[in-house]
């Protein structure tokens, strides 16, 4: 008779990411991190037995002194929802009830998302990058729109004259497209999460860059996939690995941002991506495109760039509204062959019965000024971007920031040290970043960092003096102003 399995441990870097905005709020942070702790047990997030990492990793981890863990476990001892024994480390008690028995429920840990539904009006938030309010445009989108008299307003597949215009756009970039390729979803994110419903099943293989988007990534792993990485360069993809991936593993769907990469911001390249469609066609690998940045090229003289799509008509390409004109707009899109469209306006019909009219009507209008509304955002956006690599080159020169082709980020290099437990250090500054490490499934960028510079300049400029304070905590000898060394007592972090 075999042994009863022991009890789960937590990894130090999956417990901060449950964890969250956990140094937020005020007080103590020994109490700040108990009282998160206990909210996590008592929702059964950490279910009974489960291994706590030990003192010195955790704290590491979090960038807080060892005291502070030792005094958040010792208060949830006392309370009894810990246990703690010399040479076995801390767990949760038995005693606390696990919850209910019934279908696995998987909420996300990200960063990325966290910061939005646990807000706080302290931080300045480099994390989610949208678009600060709304343009005017779309106020008088929604001021003149006649609502239909004579609709039901169920439309699962989208309104037909926002899918009218939407198929006019991608005939403009020269994928020519029917309004029955096309489904408007309730952002691009939806959009996604049809597509991984409907193509993925538990135990399948998924190839995704490392780095990606964390949402494309939590969506997979809420699927229970196989996530297979593959390394992005100065060139985005490396193709060859990819064509290899999929020629060996046959993965259930391939997830790519081949135009502004987020987060890395790179571009690849017509040849390597017109080899990736004939890979992925060869190989009968669904290729999905992410195309929600692809609009959003800073340079002076925009080139369009070819859309994976133009290489073959079964790349799956998926799109929205957030990033151009607001994310507070959910309207996104996926545009595919036919009978997928169908497909998957069947399962959207199931879930929603279809997105918001009036939001459609809307989007309806924007499309038929869009180009100057595109540009204003092109230049907000190069702006911000060269105002906030201004202040980064002034407050810590250390870290390297090279300019970003496109989107809304710059991808950010510490000198030494870790992301995650940095990024700590800078919530308790007022300052919420994305560590990079938390979008690579390879396990690699732990010394990257995602900005976005979407936010007003002088609040950028406080963002990064935030940043430069924090830093000089974490890297004692490297205070705002200098940047540089940043201290030899870090030596010893792993990097």
């Amino acid at each position: 008779m075999s042994p009863a399995p022991g009890p789960a441990a937590v990894p130090p870097g999956e417990l901060v990411a449950r964890l969250g905005r956990w140094s937020a709020g005020r007080g103590p942070l020994y109490l700040l991190l108990a009282a998160r702790l206990r909210q996590l047990v008592d929702e059964g997030r950490l279910p009974p037995d489960t291994v706590l990492p030990p003192d010195r990793r955790l704290a590491a981890a979090l960038a807080v002194g060892r005291t502070t863990v030792v005094s958040a476990y010792e208060t949830l001892r006392q309370e009894r929802r810990l246990v703690r024994r010399q040479g076995s480390g801390t767990r949760v008690a038995p005693a606390v009830l696990a919850p209910p028995p019934g279908p696995r429920v998987t909420e996300t840990s990200n960063p990325m998302f966290l910061y939005l539904l646990e807000p706080s009006h302290d931080a300045i938030l480099l994390s989610c990058a949208a678009p600060l309010g709304a343009p005017r445009e779309l106020a008088e989108a929604y001021a003149g729109l006649t609502l239909p008299g004579d609709d039901l307003g169920y439309h699962p597949a989208g309104l037909p004259a926002l899918r009218e215009a939407v198929a006019r756009r991608y005939a403009r970039r020269g994928v020519p497209t029917s309004p029955a390729e096309l489904l408007v979803t309730t952002g691009a994110q939806q959009g996604l999460a049809l597509l991984t419903r409907l193509l993925v099943a538990p135990g399948d293989g998924v190839l995704v860059e490392a780095p990606t988007y964390p949402g494309a990534l939590d969506l997979f792993r809420e699927a229970a996939a196989v996530v297979r990485p593959v390394a992005v360069g100065p060139d985005g993809l490396d193709v060859a690995e990819a064509i290899r991936v999929m020629e060996r593993h046959r993965p259930a769907l391939a997830y790519v941002i081949p135009r502004f990469q987020n987060p890395t911001g790179t571009v690849l390249p017509p040849l390597p991506g017109r080899r990736l469609v004939e890979a992925a066609r060869t190989f009968g690998v669904p290729l999905v495109e992410d195309e929600v940045l692809t609009e959003l090229d800073l340079a002076a003289e925009p080139d369009g760039g070819p859309a994976l799509s133009s290489y073959g008509s079964e790349v799956v390409a998926v799109g929205s509204l957030s990033k151009v004109v607001w994310g507070g707009l959910r309207i996104g899109w996926v545009r595919g062959p036919a009978p997928l469209i169908a497909r998957l306006a069947r399962l959207k019909a199931l879930h929603d019965l279809g997105s918001d009219v009036p939001s459609q009507l809307a989007a309806v209008r924007l499309f038929d000024a869009f180009d100057p509304l595109l540009r204003r955002r092109l230049a907000e956006l190069r702006a911000g971007h060269d105002h906030l690599r201004a202040e980064l080159a002034r407050l810590l020169p250390a870290w390297s920031c090279p300019p970003a082709r496109g989107g809304q980020t710059l991808w950010v290099r510490l000198p030494h040290g870790d992301g995650v437990a940095f990024a700590q250090v800078a919530l308790r500054h007022g300052v919420a970043v994305l560590p990079g490490s938390t979008m690579d499934a390879l396990g690699g960028s732990t010394r990257m960092l995602r900005l976005h510079f979407l936010l007003p300049h002088p609040l950028l400029s406080e963002a990064v003096r935030r940043l430069a304070t924090a830093w000089g905590e974490y890297a004692p000898g490297a205070g705002p102003g200098t940047g540089a060394g940043a201290g030899a007592a870090l030596g010893a972090i792993t990097v």
